[in-house]
């Protein structure tokens, strides 16, 4: 078979496939990265994200530049149609992972910041590309793909399908969706124009029966609006102009916004029963799909990156056993189905359109919210089974305070780390010590320190995504990672 072109084929340049090229360079990873569309969409999509997604911008390389065109957001809630509040989820300004915990965006902003990113790490982007088909063996992936050139050749050791909703690499490898049992049609409008950054941080969910709406803030002077169909309605009708201002006009706003966009979507679960094919595996919307209530849509596709781009870099780079790249989904998947069953909850609140049943949700939800209780979290699950040791704290995401202005992935930098005192020397398994007696760490001492105590174990080991391996004595923490880092994972 002909020599590799690259080490990873990235198909689809959204958020999701320019975060998985970047890191992959970052990995020492040569990438092509194609996308169908030769500009990146010019139009508002995704409109929220959250501290951890912050975080991989931050491994990434572009945390500042993104928080720059980002807006951080001080509380998202669910209203009745009398604006009792059912759900409150009040945002801090600085989470435990070093960031605001949640933004609003204006992905054609974002996407600026990581298109150029990848341009400086060296990422091989080919737009205008459509990947037409693929044939994969032992040894790697051949695929072809559309340009205006003619098809073209691409041979990669690995394909990942970051293509969205109607992925032809996931068709290409036969993988169906599963429904999980939510399908509404919305009607989802952005407007430029009578709001400025700062002046509106706050979401809301109208759970209106005569009209579920959604309302909140984007970057840059935006508004996103999402207004529900109702049974019966036209949807070519319900998105035309005039209509839009009749349903903008309800809120007080009249010609001073400027339509950017009004769409109609359908808001749906779905999810794939596999996310490998031997070399070729899916992310992102080709491998989850949600309803946009929790705003993590964007968001679970990101992590999926920073889960998967680190095993791909072990297995091309570092001779480790391709078998651990099983864990991606065992890992992965169970955090994006528990995040769609929050998003699908949420969403059956928003969604009510019996007033009789909708005015009995609110008596229950106000009753319960006074007595302290809340119908739903936010508060997702850690990762689990996959890639962790089993002790205390696997699989939960390390913390990461900032001490007179510095936070802590940039003093201990990229790749696995073993934190702790008197450490022994790592050995091999691409681990870096970051000893808390060393001047470089001593402003973070005492907050590691008293998290090991908390914690009860003398060191810590972080896999290269910031998830914690486990807590307890370093050298079993040594041994363990060296283990499971090369070689096969047991069945």
């Amino acid at each position: 078979m002909s020599a590799h072109n690259c080490d990873l084929l990235v198909v689809g340049l959204g958020p999701v496939g320019e975060v998985m090229a970047a890191l992959a360079r970052l990995q020492g990873l040569s990438v092509i990265a194609i996308d169908k569309a030769l500009e990146p969409y010019p139009l508002p999509r995704a409109a929220i994200f959250d501290q951890e997604i912050m975080r991989i911008f931050q491994m990434a390389g572009v945390a500042d530049q993104i928080e720059a065109v980002s807006l951080a957001l001080n509380n998202y809630q669910f209203l009745t149609a009398r604006h009792e509040v059912l759900l409150d989820f009040p945002i801090a300004d600085e989470g435990r992972l070093g960031w605001a915990e949640t933004y609003a965006m204006h992905q054609p902003s974002v996407e600026a910041v990581l298109r150029a990113r990848c341009a400086e790490l060296g990422v091989d982007m080919r737009l205008g590309a459509a990947m037409t088909g693929m044939i994969q063996d032992e040894d790697g992936v051949s695929a072809t793909v559309d340009t205006a050139d003619g098809p073209t050749p691409i041979r990669a050791r690995y394909v990942v399908g970051c293509d969205g909703a109607w992925s032809a690499v996931r068709a290409a490898v036969g993988i169906n969706l599963e429904d999980l049992g939510f399908d509404e049609p919305w009607l989802v409008i952005d407007t430029v124009g009578g709001v400025s950054d700062g002046q509106l941080r706050v979401a809301r969910q109208i759970c209106d029966p005569q009209r579920p709406t959604t309302h909140g803030p984007l970057a840059g002077g935006r508004l996103r609006w999402e207004f529900m169909l109702k049974p019966g309605e036209d949807p070519v009708a319900f998105a035309a102009e005039d209509n839009v201002r009749k349903l903008l006009a309800v809120w007080g706003y009249g010609d001073e916004l400027t339509i950017e966009r009004q769409a109609i979507y359908r808001f749906h679960a779905l999810i794939a029963p596999q996310w490998r094919v031997g070399r070729v595996l899916i992310a992102g919307d080709a491998a989850h799909q949600m309803p946009p209530f929790a705003g993590q849509g964007m968001c679970s596709g990101i992590r999926d990156a920073a889960n998967l781009v680190w095993k791909l870099g072990a297995v091309i780079r570092h001779g480790s056993d391709p078998a651990i790249l099983d864990s991606y989904q065992e890992e992965r998947a169970p955090h994006a189905r528990a995040i769609i069953d929050t998003a699908v909850a949420m969403g059956r609140v928003v969604c009510m359109l019996d007033e009789a049943a909708a005015a009995q949700r609110d008596a229950g939800m106000i009753a319960r919210k006074a007595a302290g209780a809340q119908d739903v979290t936010t508060a997702y699950p850690d990762l689990s089974g996959g890639m962790f040791s089993g002790t205390a704290h696997a699989g939960a995401l390390f913390p990461q305070p900032r001490i007179d202005g510095i936070r802590l992935d940039d003093a201990i930098g990229e790749g696995a780390v073993l934190i702790g005192r008197n450490l022994p020397a790592p050995g091999p398994g691409h681990v870096r010590a970051v000893d808390l007696d060393h001047p470089r760490f001593a402003r973070f001492a005492p907050a590691l320190d008293a998290w090991l105590a908390e914690a009860g174990g003398a060191a810590v080991l972080l896999r290269p995504d910031r998830h914690v391996f486990g807590v307890g004595g370093a050298a079993a923490l040594l041994e363990g990672w060296h283990t499971i880092i090369r070689t096969k994972i047991a069945a």
